[in-house]
């Protein structure tokens, strides 16, 4: 994770925000910034700055990571063992539709008006 240009109480902010899911005023206090709405308004100040913008979108990148992970290890576990025969094919259905492997959509396509051909072949 790229840190540079960021100061502890900055870090803080973002890590607090991006682990707890907490608002920014409670982050702010976590971070240890001034209390109330005078800390709330410094820190949402300092989440448009852009070297803070870059490390929160790289941490968030890193916990959806981390989150797809744990989701694909449920999707098998249930097409793998769940008690009921639907969940098995819904989870087994997700993971191909994940890879890829999807079936393809069923379309009903209508045409309204006059067509009209005329070829002449003199």
């Amino acid at each position: 994770m790229n840190t540079k240009g960021l100061t502890t109480k900055q870090k803080a902010l973002v890590d607090t925000l991006v682990t707890s899911g907490c608002s920014i005023k409670e982050a702010s206090q976590k971070a240890g910034y001034a209390k109330g709405e005078a800390g709330r308004v410094v820190a949402s100040r300092t989440l448009r700055l852009p070297q803070v913008q870059r490390y929160m979108m790289e941490q968030v990148a890193s916990v959806m990571g981390t989150g797809a992970i744990k989701a694909s290890q449920k999707l098998i576990q249930l097409s793998d063992s769940a008690k009921s025969e639907y969940v098995q094919l819904e989870a087994s259905k997700d993971i191909l539709d994940r890879v890829g492997l999807r079936v393809p959509e069923k379309r009903q396509n209508e045409i309204v008006g006059d067509i009209k051909i005329n070829i002449d072949l003199t």
